[in-house]
């Protein structure tokens, strides 16, 4: 079977190198996938929206804070969701299907505290890693050696020399900057690290693990309070967007998204990270309460999506078409790196086509300009098809949101583009209801605010010398 352009891209894994170590890498990483990767495709969405109508009638699954309930108790949910936000039939069907493609139920009772940009996460995050007794389990794409990382670190060690247990879990790649003396100090301090898919492993047991990544952002404290988004650890998030720039630091500050989540729901993530602890082969853990028994925290509704390379386990592409499939009204996102496939591209357009206001907030510039220039090589058609676009200005896009039919809001760590949807480990929070969402809203238009509107006319007179770029990058769209 011939490749298709959806089955290689190095950019996630370039975008870890400093920039004079790109150009000679990006060689490398194309050899290695060129020569060495097999065929990987996407899953085909209309075989999963048009499944028998098992999916269509039925009644998601949803477990609170004690057990799963009944058919009849989780119909009064829905029913009850159905009253304060969209009383149509297609949210329904959405929750089914959504349901089977991810096989996690939706969790209620929970609190969602929506976190904008890193001084927010980093502040939360603090507070729950100083009030946590028992255990905390990191996992992460990125632990930078630098301010923000060593303080990070500092803060996790010593709660392990106060007895907490304390496991974290690094990317090597997205690390890559960081020494391995970093990790061997926190190693000596007590805290149980794991290495995902160190780089240097070519070849492993029929697998190839340099393409596979972990590109997962989760902090538990305690079983009971978690976090997700597109957060890393580094200092590139140390200052808001929002703040004054600092008169002897002119760097542009990074916009990304959190949330806190307090409940039932935490369980979800915590069952994501054991489990690639233990796909990792990582050190025996030490026997603590992973799970403890909790009260409902609030009355949001969670369901929490991971995924991991498989064409069968592709559930955070699949979870966002279907959301964009299934959209009446509005879908707004906001994403970092977005070069969409063609299955994406077909579900805004059509989505855009049959009357939805389709706005999505895209970067103005990028620490990956292949990836930033393949992706407005697509804005033609979607401008064409009724798609607005904006480009964020004053800031670097690292956020992946969603806030649909405002009722349906994502946030997490997957990008819109081909390594996200093939080849990482990916992992979005999907929330429900309206209130949540208006807050996802009022976010959205903030961005807005600062972002610039691509006119068709605008972007149809751009120079030469953009289309040329436009062009070349596209032309690499067999590793994007």
């Amino acid at each position: 079977m011939a490749c298709t352009a959806a089955q290689h891209h190095p950019g996630l894994f370039m975008r870890s190198f400093s920039p004079a170590l790109k150009l000679p890498a990006l060689f490398v990483v194309l050899s290695c996938v060129l020569l060495l990767s097999g065929c990987a495709s996407l899953p085909n969405i209309r075989t999963v929206l048009h499944r028998p109508a098992t999916t269509r009638g039925s009644t998601p699954a949803i477990i609170d804070a004690h057990k799963r309930l009944t058919a009849r108790q989780s119909r009064a949910v829905i029913e009850k969701l159905k009253r304060r936000n969209l009383p149509t039939g297609i949210m329904e069907r959405h929750l089914a299907v959504e349901e089977a493609i991810s096989g996690n139920p939706l969790v209620t009772g929970n609190n969602v505290t929506l976190l904008i940009d890193g001084p927010a996460t980093y502040a939360s995050m603090s507070e729950a890693i100083q009030n946590a007794r028992d255990h905390i389990n990191v996992e992460t794409f990125t632990l930078a050696a630098d301010e923000v990382g060593w303080g990070f670190a500092d803060r996790l060690a010593r709660k392990a020399a106060e007895g907490v247990q304390v496991n974290l879990i690094y990317d090597s790649a997205g690390s890559f900057g960081a020494p391995s003396a970093f990790f061997e100090n926190l190693r000596s301090r007590g805290v149980q690290v794991v290495e995902f898919n160190p780089i240097d492993r070519l070849f492993v047991f029929g697998r190839w693990p340099l393409l596979h990544r972990d590109h997962r952002k989760i902090l538990i404290a305690d079983g009971a309070v978690a976090f997700t988004g597109g957060v890393n650890i580094s200092s590139v998030y140390a200052r808001s967007p929002s703040a004054p720039i600092p008169k002897d630091d002119d760097r542009l500050a990074w916009r990304d998204t959190d949330v806190r989540i307090e409940g039932p729901g935490v369980a979800e993530l915590q069952k994501l990270f054991l489990d690639t602890w233990h796909r990792e082969q990582g050190p025996e853990l030490a026997k603590r309460n992973y799970f403890p028994e909790l009260q409902g925290e609030g009355d949001e509704l969670v369901r929490v999506i991971g995924s991991t390379p498989g064409e069968k386990n592709r559930s955070t592409y699949l979870a966002y078409l279907a959301a964009i499939s299934f959209a009446t009204d509005s879908i707004h996102l906001t994403n970092a790196y977005f070069v969409p496939d063609g299955q994406t591209m077909q579900a805004l357009t059509d989505a855009a086509q049959r009357g939805v206001d389709v706005k999505i907030v895209l970067p103005s510039l990028s620490d990956w300009k292949i990836t930033f220039y393949a992706g407005r090589s697509h804005y033609s058609r979607l401008l064409k098809s009724g798609v607005k676009l904006y480009e964020r200005r004053s800031a670097v896009l690292h956020a992946k949101t969603a806030v649909i039919d405002g009722v349906w809001s994502s946030v997490g760590s997957t990008n819109m583009d081909l390594w996200s949807f093939l080849r990482n480990d990916e992992v979005n929070a999907v929330i429900f209801g309206r209130d949540f969402a208006g807050q996802m809203e009022a976010m959205f238009e903030k961005d807005l605010e600062d972002s610039e509107a691509i006119s068709l006319d605008k972007w149809e007179s751009r120079s030469l010398g953009e289309r040329v770029k436009e062009l070349f990058s596209r032309s690499l769209g067999y590793w994007l």
